[in-house]
Formats: structure tokens, sequence, C-alpha cells
């Protein structure tokens, strides 16, 4: 399984690539795998900022919806409109193409509560 070592990861299955004071937000190889074919993306939070552990939107599979949730406290100040027509790009290319949202961090210090890759590997092997 891909755990890019660049990439910073939440329990719930999110990466989070950290730019400066802006981070690029998407949901890993292991959490599209488990959802399956992604069939619709809503994110109805662009501009509103919002605690860490909040939903900021909802990803619908063939068989599931799961909510999406903020890695870190910020706004939401970028959606991947790209996801409108094509959310399967998710499936194809989650640590690219497949992004979802662009935040603005409030505090870049909670970075460090996020999981780096090998933390990540071992969450996922319980």
């Amino acid at each position: 399984m891909n755990i890019p070592s660049d990439l910073k990861y939440t329990k719930d299955h999110e990466w989070v690539r950290v730019n400066g004071n802006e981070a690029t937000v998407g949901i890993t190889e292991f959490a599209q795998k488990e959802l399956g074919d992604i069939v619709f993306v809503e994110v109805e939070t662009l501009d509103e900022n919002l605690e860490e552990g909040e939903t900021f939107g909802t990803i619908e599979a063939v068989k599931t919806v799961s909510d999406l949730f903020m890695p870190l406290e910020g706004t939401v100040i970028e959606y991947n409109d790209d996801l409108a027509d094509t959310p399967e790009i998710i499936n194809k290319d989650p640590y690219g193409a497949g992004w979802i949202i662009k935040i603005a961090i409030k505090n870049t210090a909670d970075i460090e509560n996020l999981m780096d890759a090998v933390a990540y590997k071992a969450h996922l092997e319980g």
C-alpha cells in the first residue's frame, strides 16, 4: 500500500500536505479502497472556519457514505472542482489529482499532532 513519507495522516485516513500555513487534504489509498468506487463528493464548508475533527464534507461510494473530518483547525479556502464531474479521480490518484480541499491553517503547531507515514502504517496494522 502506498503511504507517501512526505505527508501527514489522521486516524480517520485523511492525508495532509503542508505548505507553509496552507494544507491540502485528501483521503488515503487505504480509505479509497475501503470505500470502493467513489461516485460523489460534497463540500459545503468553503470559506468556513472549522475546528479540528469537525465534518467538512461527505464522500459517497457505491456502497456507503462517509463524513470527511478536518485534520487541523482552519478555514476551507478551496475545493477541488474536478471532483464535481469526476469524483473517481480519488480512486485513481488519491494523493495527487484526487485532493479534496485546501485549508488555511489556524495554528501550524497543530501539525505536530498528525501522524507521519511510519505512525500511520502502524495505525493501519493496529
